[in-house]
């Protein structure tokens, strides 16, 4: 395989250095990411430990390789949609879930050292179906 400067490349072929984000909604990020755990070749995946009691933060920079939040990353279609990393903090912004909704996908104290991935898909899946308005923007959509 020939490789190339940028520059060379641009007598070859228009290159363009930008992109346009994919915009999906929060329902189906939350979708494609269970479907990643659903293929994910790991069954069973790292947790978080003590997510609830570490430091703001700590909490947002918490990482590690092989966990629920890892396998999101490694999707190229999240990726392209806007998922910056694979901490705690950025699944908290990029799949918009609050401390108590990521708590209970990712940390230690609701599964132990592993989860299993189709766990984690299934209670996904569970929050892409709630609608995060709570029952007042439900009813005014309803009623207009």
């Amino acid at each position: 395989m020939e490789q190339y400067a940028l520059e060379q490349l641009k007598t070859i072929a228009k290159v363009s250095t930008t992109y346009n984000r994919l915009e999906i909604t929060r329902r189906e990020r939350l979708e494609r990411w269970a479907e990643s755990l659903e293929r994910s070749p790991r069954p069973f995946l790292k947790t978080l430990h003590e997510t609830e009691y570490q430091p703001m933060a700590d909490r947002l920079a918490l990482r590690d390789d092989d966990t629920p939040i890892s396998v999101a990353f490694a999707d190229p279609i999240l990726r392209a949609a806007g998922m910056e990393n694979d901490s705690y903090g950025e699944a908290r912004r990029f799949f918009e879930l609050s401390d108590e909704q990521l708590h209970d996908l990712v940390c230690f104290c609701h599964f132990g050292e592993r989860v299993s991935a189709a766990t984690v898909a299934r209670r996904i899946r569970k929050m892409a179906a709630y609608n995060q308005g709570g029952l007042f923007a439900r009813l005014r959509a309803f009623f207009g």
